[in-house]
């Protein structure tokens, strides 16, 4: 059974891989493929609570997509008011090397405050207003998901996996900044510094308004453009602070933040249109834009993320992680290694099994061990839980499929996965590596103090 499952797993990433060769659509294989793994383990698994199994995981995806939409629509709404032109207007330099350096430091510190996701799909609209030629726009966009995925890591609140260490216990907030954001940083400044030699050190052209996503409608100045604009990323820096106050799931804050986006985008509508009559189809308005949100990548994720559920709920997961512990017993190893495993498998499960595998330790129990020096690295903000999160967040750059940042790219984009694994996983791994090497000598320095 479970050769069954890794071996449809393993067939649908191919496909997906393959996607520009073979001319099938990947969110067709992703829903085909996590059909077939959970078919599968229900014909073959005999297990009683399979359904109730499903449920919960589906439960937990869609706290995702829901995420995922209603982000995807305030994004979209503030374009459509002509926010992001308040940003590119103050954007002066034409340069795209300068280009290339600013987008990526600014969604590295954005994705500190905001989320990964989030992030890349502000930053991949601003993208569009800046970059008019395909390839280069891809190069652009590969090198901001690195730095969304690398400024998520070193923030307590800027991944789901640094949410699930912090808030169990795992890691404390001024810790993990304190260790993890000089090794963040690295790995943004080293494959940035790369992607320069792959576009030319010239004057980006100028973006045809008819290639944008959405215009600008008639009406619209710039201060309420800017309005706009300072409204949706407060309701979006919300979130967190909603999660903080009341401890519900962000996805509950996005809603109440898209709810409050949608009754004053309405205001808005009804008071122009009375003043001015100007007509409703050039009016922008959530429920038009939710006409036009991306579908295929919210469908994608869930297929994706339900493959993985499968193979998490048939024990695969914790079988890799027990494998490391008894043939590896290393950390730095071990840590690697799961940041590689997240290009491929979600990044969530993956912590949260080795959350399950080593409980945080204490003094007692490092005392009590046979390798003391081993289990040290267990205890809270120790030197194994610092390692996992930032391996397991920048890792999800080596492919583009491995973060949610990289698949929303991919879907807003339309970027092959193998012209990603070609020109941009290099580049992530050299920045991974070189964060993995600042930590090794920070836990060095620190060690002979």
């Amino acid at each position: 059974m479970i050769t069954s499952m890794i071996l449809l797993f393993v067939v649908g990433y191919l496909f997906i891989a393959l996607e520009h060769k073979t001319k099938i659509d990947k969110t067709a294989i992703a829903l085909l493929m996590a059909g077939a793994i959970w078919t599968v383990f229900s014909l073959l698994g005999n297990d009683p609570q399979i359904q109730h199994e499903m449920i919960d995981h589906l439960g937990d995806t869609c706290e995702i997509l829901v995420f995922l939409i209603c982000a995807m629509t305030i994004v979209d709404l503030i374009d459509s008011y002509g926010g992001f032109s308040v940003i590119t207007d103050h954007i002066t330099t034409r340069n795209k090397h300068k280009l290339l350096w600013l987008l990526a430091i600014i969604a590295f510190v954005m994705s500190a405050a905001l989320d990964n996701m989030t992030t890349t799909i502000i930053m991949v609209m601003l993208l569009r207003r800046l970059i008019a030629d395909k390839t280069e726009r891809w190069i652009f966009a590969g090198v901001i998901v690195i730095a969304a995925n690398s400024g998520g890591a070193w923030s307590p609140i800027g991944d789901v996996t640094t949410i699930m260490l912090w808030m169990r216990g795992n890691v404390t907030a001024a810790n993990l900044v304190s260790t993890l954001f000089l090794p963040c940083l690295v790995s943004v400044l080293i494959p940035t510094a790369i992607a320069c030699r792959y576009i030319r050190n010239t004057d980006a052209e100028p973006v045809n308004a008819e290639n944008l996503a959405t215009g600008c409608p008639p009406g619209i100045g710039p201060r309420l453009r800017k309005f706009m604009l300072a409204a949706g990323i407060l309701s979006l820096l919300f979130v967190p602070i909603f999660k903080g106050i009341t401890g519900l799931p962000p996805y509950m804050g996005m809603m109440v933040s898209l709810g409050f986006m949608w009754i004053l985008s309405e205001l808005i509508y009804y008071r122009k249109r009375s003043l001015r009559n100007l007509e409703e189809s050039i009016q922008p308005r959530v429920a038009k834009i939710l006409k036009h949100i991306d579908m295929p990548t919210i469908l994608f994720f869930l297929g994706i993320l339900m493959s993985v559920a499968a193979l998490q709920t048939g024990g695969v997961l914790t079988d890799i992680a027990d494998w490391l512990d008894k043939n590896i017993h290393e950390v730095f190893t071990i840590a690697g290694s799961i940041g590689i495993f997240s290009s491929v498998i979600d990044n969530v499960p993956l912590v949260a099994a080795c959350m399950g595998m080593y409980p945080v330790a204490d003094a007692a129990s490092v005392a009590a061990s046979v390798d003391p020096a081993f289990t040290q690295a267990f205890i809270q903000d120790g030197l194994f839980w610092h390692l996992l999160t930032y391996c397991a967040g920048v890792g999800g750059s080596l492919l583009i499929i491995g973060s949610t940042a990289g698949v929303v790219a991919m879907g807003l984009e339309k970027i092959n996965f193998g012209w990603y694994l070609k020109r941009i996983s290099l580049l992530a791994l050299a920045g991974y590596l070189a964060g993995i090497a600042v930590i090794y000598l920070e836990h060095l320095f620190t060690s002979l103090l």
